[in-house]
């Protein structure tokens, strides 16, 4: 399906320090932004020792989430994608925050993992400062961590998430607001330590070029050409004298920077620190900096769905490839998933698209597990798929994905789909069904196409109807069926066939 002439699209970023939305309308092939907010909501400073999300902070976000809401109801929910990052990744109470969220904003915001936000950001940067011939290093230093991604063109080489930012590093060594030379100097080498996880292979990897994206970097540019330290981008010459001039002024209160606004000043430092570290241990003498970051990335993900260029149907073959799937199996086993699902899909109330994408990768890789052991698979493949960074995946697509997977044979597990919101469970349920039926059907793996079956659902009851005689000629199936029954059954559905 191709996106509508001028039809509007919004992408939402619930960062660590602000709250970001950007809106666009997309014609011809070209994206023209019309509208950006952004919102310092500094949700990682309501994070306590436990990873729980203060009251203040919670309702600080819902307030700017209400705003953003209010900015979004005439777009359709099928051209909106909002996520949360590090923060709500961290927080402990994310589930019970999530759940207000989505009702302030008036639409589902996904969790991602800090591998896809990486992988986010540079698409951002990709589209927005185009290069298909140098090797990039793109640097994003966010509220609650810091992402690094080396690519060229639209290929990305190395993804990287560290748990650094300007909020949490900002809480860790400048919580009372001073600024001294051995506070800048405790946060460089602890993000040199950050660093040392990647740094080898980054090296080992290499870039013909650097650049940074996002608020911290931007402000800091900014300041830096402000003050008319350098001309372009920022130097690692630059980035020293600001250092001095922080110490100098020697309290977050006291700055007073061209180019610095008043409610970044509590976490400029930090912010300021750790790209002094990773100009370190990096080895760094110069970055530029690129207008293009997650919420653009986001945008131009969420366009190329709309026009079947989905990143999520590669990784799923990828996934496929990694683990040595039957593909001959696992499409047989779609093929006939999706015949049931034509049918059922309107009594069953299984929104067609997102539904049947849902189903159709659960069948490709529904027995990914065997990689590990035949022996419970089901469940060896549910852990892989809950546990691996998929790319263009939030975390809530994951679970559903895995439980599909869970539950696609022996029996039924449903009381592990409460790790899914109440608002989806029902539809996964059934889409685990469809997928248990088809599964059933091809376990001969044979070559031989299946005759015509009918299904027709009622709630929890489910009728095959085969062609008269065939399931007789056919008594492994037949008996398959019959366990299948009891299976279902167990779990409180109704299966019959004649």
């Amino acid at each position: 399906m191709k996106p509508q002439q001028d039809e509007s699209y919004a992408a939402i970023d619930l960062g660590s320090n602000s709250f970001h939305m950007i809106v666009a309308n997309y014609s011809d092939g070209r994206l023209q932004i019309i509208d950006r907010i952004k919102e310092m909501v500094r949700l990682a400073s309501g994070l306590d020792e436990n990873n729980e999300l203060s009251e203040d902070s919670i309702q600080r976000a819902l307030a700017c989430l209400q705003r953003l809401g209010e900015r979004i109801k005439e777009i359709p929910q099928a051209n909106i994608r909002a996520v949360g990052t590090n923060t709500v990744r961290q927080a402990c109470n994310g589930g019970y925050f999530l759940s207000l969220a989505d009702s302030a904003l008036g639409h589902p915001i996904e969790i991602i993992a800090g591998q896809e936000e990486a992988r986010l950001i540079y698409q951002g940067v990709a589209h927005t400062t185009y290069d298909e011939v140098n090797k990039r290093l793109v640097i994003d230093i966010g509220g609650g961590s810091t992402e690094l991604i080396i690519g060229r063109g639209f290929e990305v080489f190395s993804l990287g998430s560290l748990y650094m930012g300007c909020v949490n590093m900002s809480k860790r060594f400048f919580d009372d607001g001073k600024i001294k030379t051995k506070k800048i100097n405790k946060t460089t080498l602890y993000v040199r330590q950050e660093l040392e996880s990647i740094e080898a292979a980054y090296k080992k990897t290499g870039w013909d070029l650097v650049l940074g994206s996002s608020g911290t970097i931007t402000t800091i540019r900014d300041v830096v050409q402000a003050q008319k330290w350098c001309e372009t981008g920022i130097t690692a010459d630059a980035l020293s004298k600001l250092i001095d001039a922080l110490v100098d002024f020697g309290n977050s209160n006291a700055i007073e920077l061209e180019g610095l606004s008043e409610h970044r000043k509590p976490v400029f430092a930090s912010g300021v620190a750790v790209l002094a570290g990773i100009f370190e241990g990096l080895g760094l003498d110069q970055i530029g900096v690129s207008d293009g970051a997650l919420r653009e990335g986001l945008l131009y993900d969420l366009i190329g769905r709309m026009h079947n260029e989905d990143i999520r149907d590669k990784t799923i073959m990828d996934v496929s490839q990694r683990y040595g799937v039957d593909k001959d199996q696992a499409n047989r086993v779609k093929e006939t998933a999706e015949k049931l699902f034509h049918q059922v899909s309107v009594d069953w109330a299984l929104h067609k698209k997102e539904a049947l994408k849902l189903l159709q990768w659960g069948a490709l890789i529904h027995e990914i597990g065997l990689s590990i052991a035949h022996a419970q698979y089901q469940q060896h493949g549910s852990y892989l798929i809950t546990y691996s960074d998929l790319a263009g995946f939030s975390r809530q697509e994951q679970i559903k994905l895995a439980k599909l997977v869970r539950s696609h044979r022996r029996k039924f597990p449903r009381d592990e789909f409460e790790a899914i919101s109440s608002q989806a469970q029902q539809s996964v349920i059934r889409l685990s069904i469809l997928l248990r039926l088809a599964a059933v059907l091809h376990r001969s793996r044979s070559n031989n196409p299946l005759p015509d079956i009918r299904i027709d659902v009622n709630e929890d009851t489910i009728n095959l109807y085969f062609p008269p005689q065939w399931l007789f000629g056919h008594p492994l199936t037949l008996a398959d069926l019959k366990t299948e029954q009891n299976y279902l059954q167990a779990a409180g559905f109704t299966l019959t066939f004649q």
